[in-house]
């Protein structure tokens, strides 16, 4: 659809105010040369001011309208004052409301050829506006936003990672996306009032984790932008009061990374790719190797060559999708919608989030519900019974779903009884056990229960011989515990594990002491 900005006038009016005359040949100065010069730079300036109004309005930022007519009055004063200036080039001048005027067209066709584009639309009720383009140019790279553009466009490394995002890595793109636009009211007020740019925050999150607060890696980073246990205690994160780690709290681990990149740009005299070699690579190498360079940037073989592979793919992967969240339409991107209106819901009986995402359904979202309560309840395992009476965070889709499927009715009975049954159930044996129908068993309010049979769960006999388990990737030690019907605490205290931690580490070898299976 051709943008069409309330209060201002089309191009093409603006066009043809501006028209003058050719003037006769006349003696230029070099003061008028000077004065034509400057008139040609605001005529420059005033033009990428368009264009960035352009890029905000096509987000859906209110800007775009302000910034926009802002522009076209510098450009009609521009005109007017060369008008009056001794040889100055009108001409060239003009020639700039023509380029404008031909975007303006080919983004209208463009459009045409496929009228049911689903845009990136933005939700004016969320804490901030998406993508400040110019803020996020000024940063990432160079000053001059031209210089951003050049380094996009020529740098193979980021060419490539660009091809990256957009074929075999379409769908984690996508999937980032909408777990960001979820969790945006929480973590991109952190950024913005650190004055880092939206694009960046997408570019590390997308790269990190694709935005699943659970995400944890061989090498210990946990969380929705994967810090390290000391790095997130340094800047705040990790185990509170009750044992939960904050380093999976969206918000927190958003205000940690602000925090952390601006201690790396400060140190590294604002060298965004280096800071971000920092963020993967180390601080420590980063500012060993910008020491040793003399402050080289990042692309020189001296300073890329210090770094592990994965940081130099890392790098400008993020940049990458930074410069795709700041320019989708640039290469054919249709993000989703995401209705991701901040709510909250009541739990008016226990349920599960992998209860709740049955009866949710997936109206509206072709995955369903489970990566967003789940990113937004960072609290609680998928498989926990949340007792009644909870408040659950979600947006205002979710909440209108579970007040109509799982508050009570059928589809919330099914859920229940999907979510209880018990596979040993299902097998036969010589000697009846006293099975109780899968529908009758109900988690108690308030007491721990186990979603495989939905009942209290049982006291626990003495442990039997000690065998030994070998952690795989995304254990923890409760859902080793879970696993095997261990006391926590017993498992913990064999293997040397302190609380609220317990940190494991992959092909650690436990002792299953006090448990059942």
């Amino acid at each position: 659809m051709l943008l069409r900005f309330p209060k201002f006038r089309p191009l093409a009016a603006v066009l043809l105010l501006c028209f003058v005359p050719p003037a006769m040949a006349q003696r230029v100065s070099a003061r008028d040369k000077a004065a034509s010069e400057v008139l040609v730079q605001r005529m420059s300036a005033a033009e990428q001011r368009y264009r960035d109004a352009l890029v905000l309005a096509a987000n859906g930022d209110p800007k775009g309208t302000s910034e926009s007519n802002a522009a076209l009055e510098d450009m009609e004063d521009v005109v007017d004052a060369c008008v009056k200036q001794r040889g100055c080039p009108v001409s060239d001048l003009l020639a700039t409301f023509k380029r404008l005027l031909k975007a303006e067209v080919d983004s209208a066709a463009q459009v045409e050829e496929d009228p049911g584009e689903d845009l990136l639309d933005a939700d004016p009720a969320l804490a901030a506006d998406v993508p400040e383009a110019v803020r996020a140019a000024r940063l990432i790279g160079d000053d001059s936003r031209h210089g951003f553009d050049r380094m996009v466009t020529f740098n193979p490394a980021i060419q490539a990672g660009i091809r990256r995002w957009l074929t075999d890595m379409r769908p984690q793109l996508m999937t980032s996306y909408e777990n960001y636009q979820t969790m945006r009211h929480l973590m991109w007020p952190e950024f913005e009032r650190r004055n880092l740019p939206e694009a960046l925050l997408f570019g590390i999150l997308a790269k990190e984790s694709n935005g699943r607060v659970h995400a944890t890696s061989r090498a210990g980073a946990s969380g929705p932008m994967q810090f390290m246990p000391a790095t997130g205690r340094r800047f705040g994160l990790g185990p509170d009061g009750s044992g939960f780690d904050t380093r999976y709290d969206p918000r927190s681990a958003a205000e940690a990374s602000a925090s952390y990149l601006n201690e790396r740009l400060r140190q590294l005299n604002n060298d965004v790719e280096l800071s971000l070699a920092g963020y993967n690579g180390g601080e420590g190498r980063a500012l060993r190797v910008h020491r040793a360079s003399g402050g080289t940037g990042f692309w020189n073989a001296s300073v890329y060559d210090q770094f592990p592979a994965e940081t130099r793919d890392y790098v400008p992967m993020v940049i990458a999708a930074a410069w795709i969240f700041l320019h989708p339409r640039q290469y054919g991107v249709s993000f989703p919608k995401v209705d991701a209106q901040p709510a909250s819901l009541r739990l008016s009986r226990p349920a599960s989030i992998y209860e709740l995402t049955i009866c949710l359904g997936n109206s509206g979202n072709r995955d369903g519900y489970m990566r967003a309560l789940r990113n937004l309840n960072p609290r609680y395992e998928a498989e926990t019974w949340i007792p009644a009476g909870t408040t659950l965070a979600a947006t205002t889709k979710i909440a209108g779903l579970y007040h109509r499927h799982c508050a009570s009715g059928a589809r919330a009975d099914l859920a229940h009884a999907l979510v209880t049954a018990d596979v040993n159930a299902a097998i036969v044996r010589d000697a009846p056990m006293g099975n109780v129908a899968v529908g009758d068993l109900t988690p108690v309010a308030g007491v721990a229960t186990t979603v495989a049979t939905g009942a209290p769960q049982p006291a626990r006999p003495k442990a039997q011989q000690a065998r030994s388990y070998r952690v795989a990737r995304g254990d923890t030690l409760g859902r080793i515990a879970d696993r095997h019907d261990c006391e926590l605490k017993a498992l913990a205290r064999a293997n040397g594990l302190k609380a609220p931690a317990y940190s494991l580490r992959q092909g650690q070898q436990l002792k299953l002491e006090g448990c059942r299976k």
